[in-house]
């Protein structure tokens, strides 16, 4: 069943229609800089504009950089602030005039692994985490989500937010190499894992493509794979989320 998948970033805007039966994009995926500044009328102006691209029907799946409660944005990462507080669904609705999903985007992304990728069959204690503009990411106990973790903002070395020292946009702002990118993620890899316990940890976001040029600084007790969806997986949950919605 090809559902259409949004993943919205602090930086671009993905777009992609997901064959539901074999879990994976199909097609040529687009993709548009997020507008700056991100207000939500901009955004839903660019996500109308990839949507009629696309030749597919039915009801959309969107992704968004935030905590997501019944469709309404309560945080904004890497976004206007003005999305505090907006009912993110109910835009996209009106805009597209379809009806429209909105998730957690690293949620997404982490309920795509499990059902298609890396974490499929997996039981235990799962943690997914993007490595992006920010750091997103989804707990997992057994298969069953726990949404809207956000240990991307975990307050970390005297930073408000990890991720303002650990995202992949750390390295390209600090010009870091991978050893040194890598130790930083190591470090708060096993942070994590002191407080969590994880059995598995997936890595996502852009640089799950780069997993090899890191992959030896990282020291965690438990195993730690990049994402078998790579980039893709934020869009494929997004459409996963859109079906399971009807």
């Amino acid at each position: 069943m090809p559902v259409l998948g949004i993943d919205i970033g602090g930086s671009g805007i993905k777009a992609n229609v997901v064959d539901l039966d074999l879990g994976e994009p199909v097609g040529k995926r687009l993709k548009v800089a997020t507008p700056q500044p991100s207000t939500p009328e901009a955004v839903a102006g660019a996500v109308a504009d990839l949507v009629k691209r696309f030749d597919v029907d039915g009801p959309i799946g969107c992704t968004f950089p935030a905590v997501v409660l019944d469709g309404v944005t309560m945080t904004a990462a890497n976004v206007d602030e003005s999305w505090i507080g907006t009912d993110a669904a109910a835009l996209f609705r009106e805009a597209l005039g379809r009806p429209v999903t909105v998730v957690n985007d690293a949620d997404a992304a982490g309920l795509a692994e499990m059902s298609y990728g890396a974490g499929k069959g997996r039981e235990g204690v799962v943690i997914c985490l993007t490595f992006g503009t920010g750091i997103g990411s989804a707990l997992f106990t057994h298969g069953v989500l726990v949404p809207n973790t956000e240990f991307g903002h975990l307050h970390f070395r005297g930073f408000e937010s990890v991720e303002d020292w650990a995202a992949a946009s750390a390295r390209d702002r600090e010009k870091l190499s991978w050893e040194e990118w890598g130790s930083r993620v190591d470090e708060y890899l096993r942070y994590l894992e002191r407080i969590f316990t994880p059995d598995l940890m997936i890595i996502g976001g852009g640089v799950s493509r780069r997993f090899d040029q890191f992959a030896d600084y990282i020291h965690t007790r438990c195993e730690v794979v990049p994402a078998k969806l790579r980039n893709e997986a934020g869009i494929v949950g997004a459409a996963m989320a859109a079906a399971a919605a009807k």
